[in-house]
């Protein structure tokens, strides 16, 4: 018996119907609010807190909690209380993503509330000091975090806060909760002590401030930053997300949660690459032209993005922006 397919008229009332429905199946990020804090579901078991300084990404399992950052030191307590209520669980292991005072200012008390991952202290040979950070759960970060946390020059900070474990090079892996996680350097991005924190069955980046959906990209030249190296930061982004295709309907897609702002996919990525790589184009061509620093401002590189990402007041104005871009190519000569 022949299978055909009945003909029928789509209503205006049955379209809206499948939109709606369309809408339900990708849910996406399902935010509330928890004491002052946005606690925001990305995944089953793993969760973005914004409102703290930066966003905290908080991974749950049988482990344990894992932590990516930490936010500022004054809302260590709130963010302990928000941890607490999503899960029972002890916090294992703190991830760094940079030195910004925003994002490990809660390592001393968020790490002393947690336990070390590595078992009973001296079940390993070594002493508790020195192999599980006094019993507490371990805090990573590159070891340029480290070094410009420590330095006698520039912003000092507590030993406290400090990591207590480093790692040079290009990645470091790890598999905890049942997730393989990649913690990968950034050179010369935002800094030069930048990670980004891949999980990879989750399928979530956390991209620190590499990519911050609520101003330009922060080029810190002073400790290694560099516009080139914050653009091949974000076309590193680029190749591990994975875009929603071909059922863009659908939840399917790798989210990534950014230094500040909302939690982000493909899409969102490939526009805030662009923006940037536009606006390095046009200050390059201007300062292989010999302009100054000041005939650049006043051309106004930043053109069509201004609205949405500027600021002329804070700690990071559109003019430090364009100084820190134009730093990167002023007196080498015409553009080729």
């Amino acid at each position: 018996m022949a299978i055909t397919r009945p003909t029928r008229v789509i209503s205006k009332s049955w379209l809206a119907g499948l939109m709606i429905l369309a809408a339900a199946a990708f849910a996406g990020p399902f935010q509330v609010s928890s004491n002052e804090l946005d606690v925001v579901e990305v995944r089953s078991d793993f969760y973005m807190i914004a409102g703290a300084g930066g966003n905290i990404a908080v991974q749950i399992g049988p482990a344990g909690v894992i932590l990516v950052d930490t936010g500022v030191t004054e809302k260590s307590d709130k963010i302990l209380a928000a941890i607490e209520r999503l899960s029972r669980g002890r916090i294992r292991y703190i991830i760094n993503t940079s030195t910004d005072a925003d994002h490990v200012g809660g390592n001393e008390k968020l790490s002393k509330a947690g336990q070390t991952i590595l078992g009973n202290p001296g079940s390993s040979g070594f002493s508790d000091d020195v192999y599980s950070n006094s019993g507490a759960a371990s805090v990573l970060a590159h070891e340029n975090v480290l070094t410009r946390m420590s330095a006698l020059t520039g912003q000092r900070f507590p030993f406290a806060i400090w990591p207590t474990k480093t790692y040079a090079g290009r990645a470091y892996p790890m598999y905890l909760n049942g997730d393989g996680i990649q913690v990968l350097h950034m050179p010369a991005a935002h800094s030069d002590g930048d990670s980004i924190v891949f999980f990879r069955r989750a399928d979530v980046i956390v991209t620190g401030d590499t990519l911050d959906t609520t101003r330009f990209p922060v080029i810190d030249t002073a400790k290694g930053g560099s516009i080139q190296g914050e653009i091949d930061a974000l076309n590193r982004l680029v190749d591990l997300t994975v875009p929603p295709f071909p059922l863009a309907f659908r939840e399917d897609r790798t989210y990534l949660i950014p230094g500040h702002g909302f939690v982000c996919d493909f899409a969102d990525l490939v526009a805030y690459r662009s923006m940037v790589t536009i606006i390095r184009d046009r200050i390059q061509d201007m300062a292989g032209k010999g302009f100054t620093l000041q005939q650049v401002k006043a051309a106004d590189p930043t053109q069509g993005f201004r609205k949405r990402y500027g600021a002329d007041t804070g700690s990071w104005t559109t003019d430090m922006f364009v100084e820190a871009v134009y730093k990167g190519f002023a007196g080498k000569g015409p553009k080729r």
